[in-house]
């Protein structure tokens, strides 16, 4: 039996990686420690996906190194997104640790910490989530060609996982006492594709509704080929949340025919009144990229149009980041830092106006919270309309309610931010 720290960075799709990992690793009589020195091995699941990821992926490691060689640990490995992209260039600047893994590697991984990889425990997880909600990701990699990113390079070409094995690892986590399921993959859009020539998410969610799951969120939708059948499943089912996570990254048509998404202006906009005709109870959360190679002062206020007039409820801007592996990197990175960071903080300044205006739309109501933590007479939670870690917080008075981490309550909403809703609890569903 071997003790082991892993820290796990990134996205929620790193996150399943790790969980998978873990599972099989607690099968070979692995146990895992939440204190570093307390482990034998370190082992950390690095994000390579903008410099700020990388960097922090390089401090974690070099701070494993140092405790390797005070003798505090054993071993060292480093497994994920930064390897596939430097393994070479990690190995030679960081040869104290002991074996490097890209994104693809969980068996190899697992012989290198002493455990041994077994087919038939893939669909199992040890969380890292409350064990209340968890990520089901669907597929694995991206056959999209968005000049701004590294994801095709790093993950590989877009693999839907088959239905049923979703279906499987779906059934365990409920058993274990997951009540929301939230669905991500690079493109969630064209989920099936790949396995049977059609469009397999909406299939998909309906059998995943059928297991009486009490939420079900869609994350990170293609805008191109979107199937919008899904939109009326989403309206029709009561534990299909109305959310949608669709990147959108742009709207000036110039920067969207650079960007390579083979969507326009035009399309874009006739796509969400679509979208919001079909479901108006809908909650649309999107992405944009201030700063891209090129965006002048207007067409970045014409961004600012368009995020004014279409009136996202959740909205996040980041500066564009000229990564080396991703085509854009062959294009001037002419916008300088300090406009870039303007820019994003000029876009998320409009839509803190818009976030506090849709907010205020729920004072007065009473409303269904799933509480994540709750800390004496105070509880946190979200609504249908919020994924973890990214999105609003309600933040109750429990009322002399016994409130719980994982149950769903009802609320009263009596005040509003622009990203967190506050009120008290009325009652337990």
């Amino acid at each position: 039996m071997r003790n082991i720290f892993l820290l796990s960075l990134g996205c929620s799709k790193n996150t399943v990686d790790s969980e998978r990992l873990m599972a099989q690793a607690a099968a070979s009589g692995m146990t895992f420690t939440e204190v570093a020195d307390d482990a034998e091995i370190i082992l950390i699941n690095t994000c390579g996906f903008i410099q700020d990821a990388k960097e922090e992926s390089i401090a974690e490691t070099l701070a494993a190194i140092r405790k390797k060689q005070d003798g505090a640990v054993q071993k060292v490995f480093v497994m994920g997104c930064l390897p596939e992209l430097y393994r070479k260039e990690l190995g030679e600047e960081m040869p104290e640790v002991d074996g490097f893994f890209g994104t693809r590697e969980l068996p190899e991984v697992l012989q290198a910490i002493g455990a041994g990889y077994r087919e038939e425990l893939l669909d199992r997880r040890m969380l890292l989530t409350p064990p209340h909600y968890a990520f089901l990701k669907i597929a694995e990699g991206c056959n999209r060609q968005c000049s701004f990113c590294s994801i095709p390079k790093i993950r590989g070409r877009y693999r839907s996982q088959p239905l049923e094995q979703l279906l499987r690892e779906a059934a365990l986590l409920k058993e274990a006492g997951v009540r929301e399921l939230n669905l991500i993959a690079q493109d969630i859009s064209v989920y099936g594709c790949d396995l049977g020539g059609k469009p397999l998410l909406n299939d998909l969610v309906l059998r995943l509704s059928d297991m009486e799951f009490r939420h079900i969120r869609l994350l990170y939708a293609y805008p191109l080929n979107f199937p919008m059948e899904v939109i009326d499943t989403m309206r029709e089912r009561e534990n299909v949340c109305n959310y949608l996570d669709m990147p959108l990254q742009h709207c000036n048509d110039r920067i969207l025919r650079s960007m390579n998404r083979g969507i326009d202006k035009k399309e874009t906009i006739r796509l969400l009144e679509e979208i919001r005709r079909r479901n108006p109870d809908i909650r649309l959360r999107t992405t944009m990229i201030a700063g891209y190679p090129g965006e002048t002062r207007e067409e970045f206020e014409e961004l600012l149009r368009f995020v004014e007039e279409t009136r996202f409820e959740r909205l996040g801007c980041f500066p564009y980041c000229h990564e080396e592996y991703s085509p854009a990197f062959r294009l001037e990175d002419d916008v300088s830092p300090e406009e870039k960071q303007d820019r994003v903080a000029e876009l998320m300044e409009l839509q803190e106006a818009i976030s506090q205006e849709k907010n205020r739309e729920f004072e007065g109501r009473e409303i269904v919270v799933l509480v994540d933590q709750v800390d004496e007479d105070m509880a946190v939670g979200r609504t249908q309309y919020d994924a973890p870690e990214v999105d609003n917080e309600c933040i109750l008075e429990t009322a002399g309610f016994d409130v719980r981490p994982g149950m769903f309550c009802r609320a009263m909403i009596t005040d509003s931010t622009p990203y967190d809703l506050e009120g008290a609890v009325t009652g337990i569903e």
